[in-house]
């Protein structure tokens, strides 16, 4: 075998050695109850504060996140005055990834969405940033595609900005390609219901504002993994794309945006429901 070789499978025992010791303590999936309706909704603006996401010409992406995840709220709320509709953040404040995750489980979440944009490199030619467009759903595993991987990396890499991240995250380097192997070995007993949810959110946003629909994915987001409920990560569409740019910080379309994830958690909430209540 080459040394490159034996490199790489240093480099995964590594991973694969990590990994068996932080589910021991950190994947609290005992007692499970997996049909017990939607109660509560956690819903995440992505980044926040001094963190301010992906950088258009125009407008950040935590202000696109925060507007539409709170016009998503005020629709939950107006229209199911029974479901607690809770927040990690509702201001321009900064908030760590690991601690959403901590506030949903709190507070029991039923069901929780993190609301992103997405961009290509800064080093993409003008050609690439005007041609790549979409939105697009996550839910955790692992990366299928090296650009799923890219879009994983650059949500994560925000932890680094966290006082006391190497702790907080079990050792997860974001940075390492091989750190993301323990995401295909998670048993997440959540991946029906979040996939469910993930491809209602998918069918509902291609007839929005923005209409490329990019489909369903895995990746090892840490914030996904943090968080013990089904759970999705929406990227709306793409802030290094000008067309989109401009669509995303439209308050109309953000609303319209709002209203398709909306639509998706209605009937999400149905089937749920039904399955726990028989209603």
């Amino acid at each position: 075998m080459t040394t490159t070789g034996i490199g790489i499978l240093k480099k995964v025992a590594t991973a694969l050695f990590s990994f068996s010791c932080l589910t021991a303590v950190s994947t609290p999936y005992e007692n499970v109850d997996e049909n017990r309706g939607v109660r509560t909704l956690v819903i995440d603006p992505g980044h926040g504060g001094r963190q301010p996401g992906t950088i258009g010409k125009r407008t950040y992406e935590k202000d696109i996140n925060l507007a539409v995840s709170l016009k998503l709220g005020a629709l939950v709320e107006e229209w199911y005055p029974d479901v607690r509709v809770l927040y990690t953040r509702k201001g321009d404040e900064t908030v760590d990834i690991y601690a959403r995750g901590e506030f949903a489980n709190r507070n029991k979440a039923d069901l929780f969405i993190s609301i992103h944009a997405n961009a290509v490199s800064e080093k993409a030619s003008e050609e690439e940033r005007n041609a790549t467009s979409g939105s697009e759903t996550y839910i955790l595993g692992l990366h299928r595609t090296e650009e799923n991987l890219k879009v994983a990396m650059l949500e994560n890499s925000s932890i680094t900005d966290e006082q006391n991240y190497e702790s907080n995250y079990d050792g997860f380097n974001p940075s390492s390609p091989e750190a993301y192997i323990m995401f295909s070995l998670m048993q997440n007993v959540y991946m029906e219901k979040s996939l469910q949810m993930a491809e209602l959110v998918q069918n509902e946003l291609q007839n929005g504002p923005v209409r490329r629909n990019r489909g369903v994915h895995q990746a090892g987001f840490v914030v996904l993994w943090k968080t013990y409920a089904p759970s999705i990560l929406i990227e709306l569409g793409f802030v290094s794309n000008p067309q989109e740019e401009l669509v995303m910080t439209n308050p109309d379309s953000q609303q319209e945006m709002a209203e398709c994830i909306f639509r998706a958690f209605r009937q999400y909430k149905e089937i749920t429901d039904r399955e726990a209540f028989g209603l």
